[in-house]
């Protein structure tokens, strides 16, 4: 067991070295970020230092990937996800992605309301994908309808409210950004 316990562990530096890489960072940059020193970022790349959980957890939120993916974790054979819905402000919000940071996906259930709408703002941009009934956005100034097949995308601080515009719920794919990145870029043709 000690013996693939090291195999597993000396793999990670290489790994994180690759990773960093990938993501154009220097150790600087990535010690900046996460707080841990430039020189034990070396010697966890170059294998002097073995990993733990304290500099593991910062690491996968920097880069982005799961604890798994930075200790090259077996796969478990099942390859089902497992989504726990969550219940907010009346809707049901299914994560469709576990990558920390950076642009996150959703399928929401909307019920109908019968209530005013309170738009509100926060911080992100968000693009919407209409899969099934009506949605009533209010967005600024604008108040539509928009049916399966639609979609929308708006900057967050702009004042936004949603609800189902039919007599049953809305579902709704969502993408979205909490540092305000774009769901898409339009390109110019030539």
């Amino acid at each position: 067991m000690d013996e693939e316990l090291d195999v597993v562990l000396g793999a990670v530096g290489p790994r994180l070295r690759a990773i960093r890489k990938r993501r154009d960072l220097t150790i600087t940059d990535v010690a900046a970020t996460t707080g841990i020193s430039a020189s034990t970022l070396s010697r966890l790349e170059s294998g002097g230092r073995r990993p733990n959980l304290e500099l593991l957890l910062p690491l996968a939120r920097v880069y982005g990937v799961a604890l798994d993916e930075l200790v090259g974790a077996p796969q478990t054979g099942d390859p089902r996800v497992h989504f726990r819905p969550v219940r907010r402000h009346g809707m049901t919000h299914i994560p469709l992605s576990t990558r920390a940071g950076g642009v996150r996906a959703f399928k929401l259930i909307i019920p109908a309301r019968q209530d005013d709408p309170d738009p509100k703002t926060h911080e992100g941009y968000e693009w919407l994908y209409v899969l099934d009934g009506r949605l009533r956005l209010v967005l600024g100034e604008n108040d539509l309808v928009l049916g399966p097949g639609e979609a929308a995308e708006f900057d967050t601080h702009l004042p936004h409210w949603m609800a189902s515009a039919g007599p049953g719920p809305a579902e709704i794919l969502v993408l979205f950004g909490g540092q305000g990145e774009r769901a898409h870029l339009r390109v110019r043709g030539r």
